[in-house]
């Protein structure tokens, strides 16, 4: 059987669908499920037998306008919102910030973890574990679609009528040029790197060996999407409404009616010589039917006639040697504005010139406009070219409409564009992205490291894997996972307050008068410390906690001694409490989150994380924390690029502390976030007790929850570890790493 059969109309969306994507079969779905994104935001699922959804995803603010999936259940969208989305089964995973157009087009790599989007901001960017490692610059307008050819490389065709070959290290490979108008869409032959194309220019085209080498004319303007099918057929949907599939097999050829019907629609099609498929068109100048009796020299080569005053497009197809006619030419006819109708603007034939006030007080625009034209479209580039607020579109489009009483010529203007129909996407106008809050401005320099800074974590009890100098060395019989799940925060407790206040007395001698701490200052903080170092039974007090909060507000060269001393104090239920109740706490968060800035100083990072690790002692401090989670995750995974051992075992810490938390309650998108940072640190950092707590965290947070070893596995955690698994000393490093690659 040649043709396809309507087996389901699926429904759940409310307005136009623009995209559609098959998720592989799984235990749960062996028969894979269907995709769908649409104009009212939402990504609907369906199962292959049922015509309702079978789950919605919501999410997006915006139309939804790409999918793509990948393995163990993975689903990347893109949306005009500026975002994409990765989803897991029915919940969103992660969100990817960066564009600041609409996101046309993504594409999940081959190599786990790794993530294409491509945007109307003209770019490419590759995403790691949810993170943006590279952008991709080089086209010169919105880009529509990607394509993989490879683990290492891939395609991008864009509106400025170019695909471009790119290699993921940022480098790209080939540039190819053919189409006269914008490319929607682009798919790979199987097993090779030769492509098809469809854009703007009612051309389906065939590349191979880098040259196209084949152009399919269609009877329809836009040629929306393309893909091509395992046995090598050719799928085109286009802007008629109809879906067209080529082949090359003799057995699947349509019937001689068919395709002479195809024939016939598409030399009765209009073309509009403004749109440039056909280069510039001088009708005088054209020689008559006995122009045809010369053959073509290749495939896909035009060739215009003119018949009884009446401009025709001929198409050489050279496996049928013949031309074969793909439309009438209409508005060439070199008439004067009285005799066509048309009315001239910059020296072009229009078949109207409406003059639009935007406001009272200012200029009058002048808008040209054929009725061969998008409306939508024509009120979007109007916009634009006069730098006007992308907010008048729908007015500007519907006057257009109005006044042209929704007179057409060509098959075109009946389908708007799926991708951008009514309420299409505006760059810039969208509303609601978020924004990744931007590096603290605070900077400081000089260097200075604590004179406290021997950093091991103190002893709990022999077998604790944290106490390090291989506390239990006896361990050689059968291992048992004494790791994960962690049930308790690890915390920095070792301390010198002698040492901490002789600096931070010396100090204090040297900062400016309106920093500086009275003597009664000074025993006051010293009493803070015995109180919170156990060495005095005394609770601390309201009036130590100022003294301690005027300390800790001092310049960033002089502050580490008081940072060092709320660390050790945070840890006190009284000064937990205080500091992270809910009349304080963003302060505290604030305060913190300015010394994690990569420009600052590397003892002021370390004791700000390690102050915030010892926030999680208490349940106000765990409350606090797990509140600002977003925000204060952001900023320390920045802390990665310090290469400094210490604030990468308190910056691995951190992450344990909210795998700890995260392992107690269901948040979905919190496990992921902590996921992410997990396998960003991991790439970077070399110390193997940061290792030793990153593996813990990531053991917490899989154990018992199937969803998190799926996204583990899809951001390709597995791979990244498995180098762990054989260090030998220290062993717990090796043992931890076994336990964790089992669940996986």
């Amino acid at each position: 059987n040649r043709g396809f059969t309507e087996m389901h109309c699926m429904s759940g969306h409310s307005n136009f669908v623009s995209c559609v994507c098959i998720i592989p079969p799984s235990e749960v779905y062996p028969h894979g499920l269907i995709a769908t994104g649409g104009n009212d935001h939402i990504i609907c699922i369906f199962t292959v037998d049922n015509p309702a959804p079978v789950y919605v995803l919501k999410g997006h603010k915006n139309t939804v306008c790409s999918l793509s999936s990948g393995k163990f259940g993975t689903l990347l969208s893109g949306s005009w919102d500026t975002t994409a989305k990765v989803w897991l089964n029915d919940r969103c995973m992660m969100t990817l910030q960066g564009h600041t157009a609409a996101i046309w087009a993504v594409k999940i790599l081959p190599e786990q973890g790794l993530m294409l989007t491509g945007s109307a901001d003209k770019t490419i960017k590759l995403w790691k574990a949810g993170r943006c490692e590279r952008t991709f610059t080089g086209h010169e307008d919105c880009v529509r679609g990607l394509s993989i050819l490879s683990e290492m490389e891939f395609l991008s065709c864009a509106n400025d009528a170019s695909v471009r070959r790119w290699h993921i290290s940022g480098k790209c490979l080939q540039v190819y040029y053919g189409h006269t108008n914008y490319i929607y869409s682009i798919s790979v032959f199987p097993q090779c790197k030769d492509f098809v194309t469809t854009g703007e220019d009612r051309s389906l085209r065939i590349w191979k060996q880098g040259e196209c080498v084949q152009t399919i004319r269609l009877p329809a303007q836009s040629v929306w999407c393309c893909c091509v099918l395992d046995n090598g057929d050719i799928v085109v949907g286009a802007s008629d409404g109809i879906i067209r599939v080529f082949t090359q097999s003799l057995e699947r050829t349509a019937s001689a009616e068919e395709i002479q019907a195809f024939e016939n629609e598409l030399s009765q099609a209009s073309i509009d010589p403004k749109t440039g498929d056909l280069g510039d068109i001088n009708a005088d100048d054209l020689p008559g039917r006995e122009h045809l009796k010369d053959p073509g020299t290749r495939d896909g080569q035009t060739r215009l006639i003119k018949d009884n005053g009446k401009v025709e497009a001929y198409q050489w197809s050279v496996s049928e040697g013949r031309w074969i006619k793909i439309g009438d030419v209409v508005g060439s006819s070199g008439a004067t504005q009285q005799t066509s109708g048309k009315v001239l603007f910059e020296g072009k034939e229009y078949d109207y010139v409406f003059t639009i006030d935007v406001n009272e007080s200012g200029p009058s625009y002048k808008l040209p406009y054929n009725i061969t034209d998008d409306p939508w479209l024509t009120a979007y580039n109007f916009l634009q070219r006069n730098d006007l607020n992308p907010m008048f579109l729908d007015q500007v489009a519907k006057f257009i409409v109005d006044n042209t009483k929704g007179q057409t010529l060509s098959t075109s203007a009946q389908f708007s564009d799926p991708f951008t129909g009514a309420g299409r996407y505006v760059p810039g106008s969208s509303s609601g992205s978020s924004t990744v809050p931007a590096a603290d401005p605070f900077t400081g320099a000089g260097r200075y490291v604590p004179g406290s800074a021997s950093s091991t974590v103190a002893a709990v009890s022999g077998a604790d894997p944290y106490a390090g100098m291989g506390a239990y060395q006896s361990a050689a019989v059968k291992v048992e996972n004494i790791y994960f799940p962690k049930e308790d925060a690890v915390t920095f407790d070792q301390a010198n307050p002698t040492q901490i206040l002789g600096k931070l007395k010396e100090l204090n001698g040297s900062a400016a008068e309106e920093h500086k701490l009275t003597e009664d200052d000074l025993i006051i903080l010293e009493k803070l410390l015995s109180a919170t170092c156990k060495t005095s039974a005394e609770t601390p007090t309201a009036q130590q906690l100022e003294t301690l909060w005027k300390a800790v507000n001092w310049p960033e060269d002089i502050v580490f001694p008081a940072l060092d001393i709320l660390r050790l104090s945070v840890r006190h239920p009284t000064v937990n409490e205080n500091f992270c109740s809910e009349k304080d706490h963003v302060q505290l968060i604030t305060l913190l989150l300015k010394f994690l800035n990569p420009e600052g100083k590397q003892a002021n990072q370390l004791l700000a994380l390690r102050a915030l690790c010892n926030c999680f002692v208490s349940q106000a401090g765990q409350n606090l924390l797990m509140e600002q989670r977003d925000e204060i995750m952001t900023q320390a995974v920045e802390m990665k690029s310090c290469n400094n051992k210490n604030i990468h075992i308190a910056l691995a810490t951190l992450t344990l502390n909210y795998a700890v938390c995260l392992h107690k309650v269901n948040n979905v998108e919190g496990k992921a976030q902590c996921l992410s940072v997990i396998s960003t640190v991991m790439e970077v950092v070399q110390e193997l007790e940061a290792i030793f707590r990153l593996l813990v965290a990531l053991g917490t947070l899989i154990s018992d929850d199937i969803n998190s070893v799926q996204l583990a596995k899809s951001l390709g955690v597995d791979s990244q570890i498995k180098k762990y698994a054989s260090v030998s000393e220290p062993a717990k490093v090796k043992e931890c790493c076994r336990f964790v690659l089992d669940l996986l």
